[in-house]
């Protein structure tokens, strides 16, 4: 899978030195395995039985493919931030973490991608709430404008370039490296909505080449 990288505060040169380097080695090693054969086979076996139950989007088959890939290497799945079981749930959750990294897997509404950076702040700050997890820097992997149109993701996610914009107005209290990953869109398909019902729609696989 082709992708772009967006450094905030030195992280793809932090990432580069010891203890980052094999954590980010087991990051990239993972999102270059996804190739477009197996993200097709992968949103595809969603709907092997019913077709109904197709998603519309990559998003599902890419979540799915990253995290086999990370708990493969070791990587710690939905880690809480916090101890304190007030501030438990989706919300105070990173979606992987290991060492001193944590990743955020961002393919929601526009409206969350402050919270989605903030996340990696709180996971590397120290904090009036006792913390569970306490790492140095954070990875968000998200869609890119293309992905976002050839992947059938919904209209309102934000994207990679949307985050680069939310970077500079919140640099004062984005504390944290940060290394942005925008996820390019497939080479040799897209996705084609289709609807099924007035309120379902399934995304089948339209190759382009």
């Amino acid at each position: 899978m082709k992708y772009s990288l967006h450094s905030f505060r030195f992280a793809e040169n932090i990432m580069m030195e010891q203890p980052f380097k094999i954590q980010l080695f087991e990051i990239i090693n993972v999102l270059d395995s996804i190739t477009d054969d197996i993200l097709i086979e992968k949103h595809e076996s969603f709907g092997l039985d019913d077709e109904e139950k197709l998603p519309k989007s990559l998003s599902r088959a890419i979540n799915q493919l990253i995290k086999e890939g990370l708990v493969g290497y070791g990587w710690n799945a939905e880690s809480a931030i916090f101890q304190d079981t007030n501030y438990q749930g989706d919300t105070w959750r990173l979606d992987f973490a290991k060492g001193d990294i944590s990743i955020e897997v961002a393919f929601n509404h526009a409206s969350v991608i402050a919270w989605n950076l903030m996340k990696p702040v709180l996971a590397s700050e120290l904090n009036h709430v006792e913390k569970a997890i306490q790492t140095q820097l954070g990875v968000i992997i998200c869609a890119t404008q293309e992905m976002k149109e050839k992947g059938g993701f919904d209209s309102a996610i934000g994207t990679y370039e949307k985050f680069q914009d939310y970077l500079k107005p919140l640099g004062s209290v984005l504390t944290t490296p940060i290394l942005l990953i925008g996820l390019e869109a497939p080479e040799i398909f897209q996705i084609e909505q289709h609807q099924l019902k007035p309120r379902k729609k399934i995304g089948r696989v339209l190759y382009t080449r």
